[in-house]
């Protein structure tokens, strides 16, 4: 039995979240396991409501459980980051998640921009540190409002923070057993707070002596991950830099349609989403492509252990997406959220009988 806490979250959260459940509840009756799911509110709609972004209990709980989903936050009806911050990065900092994985992999040639590019030329793990840098909101304003206003905000490293996610992102380079090759993605020639990144990476990499290190500035890694994609493994990067070049590796794979992440603490509760925002002119209309929903919940099954069901779930959406039964990933595909999440099941079904 997994508990597993749900937050659909604000406009095509829901939705999303709905096929991904789906599949969940097939993947557990076809590999035998159980599921609890303890559902959240929490979103726009309930702090309009409530004027509450999260309950004072919900991260205690949310401690005791075995995965988190979450669809998507953010709602013009708010101030930008009301949302994000209240609950993304509550539950991030709060649960100490200190991995965002994302993984960059081409399903179909089809879905790719670059031309000639095939699903062996394009995957790449990259290893984002996720609660350090400018994210932590350590700064403010000077003079807000006038001509001579000051606006700061802080990059902050620590050893313990950066060792931590460097180790992680060498486990997993070994792990996936590709071309052993990890990429240490920064700015170290112009930000000098990146030689901690620098050392730490040759330090904790003498311990790897299986694996190959590499060095990117991230200006040139974005230059690279488009001229040649196939010369990248896993890579591991700051906070920030890993939120630029992973929207850039979404795009390649195909689009946001398709892309998913986990929020990680290795040993404890972590958190999987499809990538993509809450797109509120979408909601409720039943277009949006759940496929990157489909896919976190891949990762969370991975995540726990089940590694068979995770790796039907997912090579369901890749014979849709290779077959061409689902043509594009946008709302401009001519299928239904609810229509893409059936196939995903049938085709699940359907693989897992020849299986047997």
């Amino acid at each position: 039995m997994y508990t597993i806490g749900v937050i659909g979250g604000d406009g095509i959260g829901p939705e999303v979240t709905r096929e991904a459940l789906r599949a969940l509840e097939a993947a557990a009756r076809i590999f035998g396991f159980e599921t609890r799911l303890v559902d959240y509110p929490f979103g726009a709609d309930h702090y309009l409501k409530t004027k509450e972004l999260m309950s004072p209990t919900a991260l205690s709980e949310m401690r005791s459980m075995d995965a988190l989903f979450l669809g998507a936050i953010g709602d013009p009806r708010l101030p930008i980051g009301v949302l994000e911050r209240g609950i993304v990065g509550e539950c991030r900092f709060g649960l100490d998640l200190f991995v965002n994985l994302r993984p960059i992999k081409l399903f179909s040639e089809h879905l790719c921009p670059l031309k000639d590019t095939k699903p062996e030329d394009l995957d790449i793990l990259v290893v984002r540190e996720n609660t350090e840098d400018v994210y932590t909101g350590i700064g403010g304003f000077l003079k807000k409002g006038t001509p001579d206003e000051v606006a700061l905000q802080e990059m902050i490293y620590t050893r313990k923070g950066v060792e931590r996610v460097i180790r992680y992102a060498f486990e997993a380079c070994r792990k996936r057993a590709k071309n052993k090759k990890l990429t240490l993605c920064d700015k170290a020639n112009a930000v000098a707070a990146h030689d901690l990144w620098r050392r730490t990476f040759e330090e904790v990499g003498a311990s790897y002596p299986d694996i190959q290190r590499d060095y990117a500035y991230v200006d040139a890694m974005c230059m690279w991950m488009v001229k040649n994609p196939e010369t990248f493994d896993t890579v591991v990067t700051t906070n920030m830099f890993g939120d630029i070049i992973t929207d850039l590796g979404a795009m390649l794979q195909g689009g946001l349609g398709i892309a998913a992440g986990g929020n990680i603490h290795p040993g404890r509760v972590s958190m999987f989403e499809p990538i993509h925002g809450s797109a509120p002119k979408y909601k409720g209309k039943n277009v949006a492509n759940p496929l990157a929903a489909i896919n976190a919940m891949a990762m969370l099954l991975d995540h726990l252990g089940l590694a068979a069901a995770a790796a039907a779930v997912e090579g369901a959406v890749r014979t849709l997406l290779v077959s061409k039964r689902i043509p594009s990933l946008g709302a401009d595909s001519g299928l239904k959220t609810d229509q893409i999440g059936g196939m995903v099941l049938d085709e699940l079904a359907r693989a897992t009988a020849r299986g047997k």
